[in-house]
């Protein structure tokens, strides 16, 4: 089979290293790919929201399943495009990817399906957004509606917090149209998990937990990243309380969806908080997460390719995946001065002798090679994991992987797991 890989991060690394070790594969594309993906696929210049030049390619080179890494091409509609083409794309339509292109209408599936989740309200105005802040105080959850990379939620710890981030998004717009329109949401507690389900738009096949950590600093302190780092599994989403999440969650949403005309099909990340009663929803991605994706494909024993072949068709009522019991953790090394202006263009070396430590894998993200030397060119740029037979050894491995590359211009956090180990 040929199959096209969509984007050039972390994520779209870690499933072109998995989708290279099917039996099924006879060729595998990135486009654009990265120079990790160039060690297991061919990379294609070819941006990933450049969709009529994707479909072209993908018709023309006879590719028989495309997989998008990430969100904005899933909700500009390339799965409806390849769809129109005849060629199968593992992710939602742009009617089902509006689950991550906008808080409201997830809120409004959750509300519809009786999903658990925190109680919200929406605004386009300010003043009025503002009004409700001070009419329920503070913590408050201050969300863009639009996609916003990550960065578009503030926890609030005080009032005057939550109006900066009413000025920030609506008023000076630093996101954009994303954050014209927000969502105000009661502010939950307890942990938050990451929970990934394969969907075929009436069935859903769990694809593992693991918990991202979203904060810049050690301890979950500074501003919100695209991700820090992540392990799997995690021992706080029990059996019970995973499928409490599936039968709460996950599968009266796709009930939800299908009856409205818009199934879901691919991979749907479900961002939980296992409060006091049980998990609640804090929001919905249409994709894989990142670095979540990163350990999970580590821990997939299964053939990949087969499972995304299977969602596509309609046929995961009968189909299985295996994991490998050994946990996996995965540090993000990032650019000086990320999330925001940060360093570019900086020497990155020794990744060949980390990579030759035993449990080690490392997926490229914001890399590219200049001149013959490999170099930063985004904020978050490598994801160093590490497996070992207990949560904590994978942690040792991952940190002493860390510590063998040179690139004084980067950094991580140095506590990637520390809600499971202390």
């Amino acid at each position: 089979m040929k199959v096209l890989v969509v984007g050039s991060g972390g994520r779209e690394h870690a499933l072109c290293w998995k989708l290279a070790q099917s039996p099924l594969l006879t060729k595998l594309w990135c486009a654009p790919g990265n120079p990790g993906t160039a060690m297991v696929a061919e990379n294609l210049p070819v941006d990933a929201l450049d969709i009529v030049g994707l479909v072209a390619f993908a018709r023309d080179n006879a590719v028989d399943l495309v997989m998008p890494g990430g969100e904005p091409p899933l909700v500009a509609g390339i799965t409806d495009a390849m769809a129109a083409a005849g060629i199968a794309c593992c992710g939602p339509t742009a009617a089902a990817a509006e689950l991550e292109g906008s808080k409201t209408f997830t809120k409004q599936i959750a509300d519809a399906a009786g999903v658990p989740t925190a109680a919200w309200a929406r605004f386009t105005e300010a003043d009025a957004a503002r009004a409700y802040i001070r009419q329920h105080g503070a913590p408050i959850v201050v969300k863009a509606d639009g996609l916003a990379a990550g960065k578009g939620v503030v926890v609030a710890s005080s009032v005057a917090e939550a109006e900066a981030a009413i000025a920030d998004f609506m008023e000076d717009g630093r996101l954009g149209a994303s954050g014209r329109t927000v969502v105000l949401e009661e502010c939950l507690f307890g942990e938050e998990i990451s929970l990934f389900a394969l969907c075929d738009g009436e069935n859903a096949l769990l694809l593992g937990s693991a918990q991202d950590h979203k904060r810049v600093g050690d301890g979950d302190t500074g501003p919100n990243t695209g991700g820090m780092g992540a392990y799997s599994p995690t021992p706080a989403l029990t059996p019970a309380l995973e499928q409490a999440a599936l039968q709460r969650i996950i599968l009266p949403t796709l009930a939800e969806m299908r009856a409205r005309g818009t199934p879901f099909r691919g991979v749907l990340f479900a961002g939980l908080m296992l409060t006091a009663d049980g998990p609640k929803l804090i929001e919905f991605n249409v994709r894989f997460g990142d670095p979540e994706c990163q350990v999970l494909m580590l821990r997939l024993k299964s053939d990949l390719l087969a499972a995304l072949l299977a969602a596509c068709d309609g046929e995961l009522a009968n189909f299985d995946l295996r994991w490998h019991d050994t946990p996996a953790v995965g540090v993000v090394m990032a650019a000086a001065g990320y999330p925001g202006t940060h360093v570019r263009d900086t020497a990155i070396a020794g990744l060949e002798a980390a990579s030759a430590l035993p449990g080690v894998q490392i997926f490229h993200a914001g890399t590219a090679s200049k001149q013959g030397t490999l170099v930063n060119s985004g904020g978050r740029v490598l994801t160093v994991c590490g497996q070992a037979e207990t949560l904590r050894g994978a942690r040792e491995v991952a940190y002493g992987a860390v510590d063998q590359i040179q690139w004084p211009e980067g950094f991580c956090r140095r506590d990637i797991g520390w809600r499971a180990l202390g």
